[in-house]
């Protein structure tokens, strides 16, 4: 059973209605905590047989606004968010159904800067002779004066897409606020036809076993990442998009994963170095401000994220940046 299914429909209205809440200056730092996954579950359970009444401002039940790791709305340093939106983005699940961004939305944007920076890939393309119409008028020339007058028509080489790509975009959560931006992103992306190959999936804050197809990230609708790292050869150019902003836990331990009901045995930064050695030619594009990656929420995973692959702002010098490091690669 997922844990969403486990709320009572009174306790979720107790914890949806307006309420004063704390001023965070006013919360007492010893009854902060940083309790592991496992055990924040634990305590939810405990706390739903216990509980029979609405609770702000508190430190034990499930409320909204104090220091308990379980409601809404509070300022613990870690638990399990019970509806509501984020404040804090301290939670390491939610009990509640996810209202995933699709990023694939047609919107009236202007992409044609981020088209232009994806153009250079085109440089890996190659020139064929394969139905060609155009004459090469240099080489036309040189071969008729090599042949003594005699016209020598030779067809300029068209060039050939032979860039493969495969985007990874992380989706919802700490990444709504950016969901325009990297919207304009995947249009440059989807609409280019400079690629031989586009594959696109999702992954919400870290990258586990599975890669899903659609960015709602529901369960079935994904593909094995072993299965990607087996038929999608080392040629692939890999583009990641995300703010890398999540508990340590989610890079660190096995059971990190913070998607409900999913448990990875291998954690995620080892996944994060299997791609990076699988795909040397790979970037990751931030959306979140350079000048913030050192003291924003996450800071901590940024920094070890930014170490397994090169990270750029996701500006258009950032992109221009990750662009030339794919193409010196």
């Amino acid at each position: 059973m997922k844990v969403a299914d486990k709320i009572p429909i009174e306790l979720l209205n107790w914890l949806n209605e307006d309420t004063l809440l704390k001023d965070l200056r006013d919360v007492d730092p010893s009854l902060l905590v940083n309790k592991e996954l496992s055990e924040l579950l634990e305590i939810l359970d405990a706390r739903l047989k216990e509980q029979k009444e609405k609770h702000d401002g508190g430190n034990y039940y499930i409320g909204t606004g104090g220091t308990s790791t379980q409601g809404q709305r509070g300022f613990n340093l870690s638990g399990i968010r019970v509806g509501g939106e984020s404040l804090q983005k301290r939670a390491l699940q939610v009990a509640e159904e996810r209202h995933f961004k699709d990023f694939r939305e047609d919107r009236a944007l202007d992409i044609r800067q981020f088209q232009m920076a994806f153009r250079k890939l085109r440089q890996y393309s190659k020139r064929t002779r394969e139905d060609s119409d155009k004459i090469d008028i240099d080489l036309t020339c040189r071969k008729t004066s090599e042949r003594g007058g005699i016209l020598t028509l030779c067809k300029e080489a068209p060039r050939k897409n032979t860039v493969k790509m495969l985007l990874l975009i992380d989706s919802n959560g700490s990444m709504l606020p950016h969901a325009k931006l990297v919207n304009r992103l995947f249009q440059a992306v989807n609409q280019a036809n400079h690629y031989s190959d586009l594959k696109v999936y999702y992954f919400h804050n870290c990258i586990y076993d599975y890669l899903y197809k659609t960015p709602y990230i529901r369960r079935n609708e994904w593909i094995e990442t072993e299965w990607v790292f087996k038929n999608l050869p080392s040629e692939y150019k890999v583009v990641i998009v995300g703010d890398a902003s999540m508990a340590p836990s989610e890079l660190f331990n096995p059971g990190g994963n913070c998607i409900l009901g999913m448990f990875n045995h291998e954690p995620g930064l080892s996944w994060l170095r299997r791609l990076k050695e699988k795909y040397p030619h790979a970037v990751w594009f931030n959306p979140v401000k350079e000048e913030e990656w050192q003291y924003v929420y996450g800071s901590a995973t940024i920094n070890v994220v930014g170490k397994v692959f090169p990270m750029y702002e996701l500006t258009l010098m950032g992109l221009d940046k990750g662009i030339k490091k794919l193409l010196n690669k």
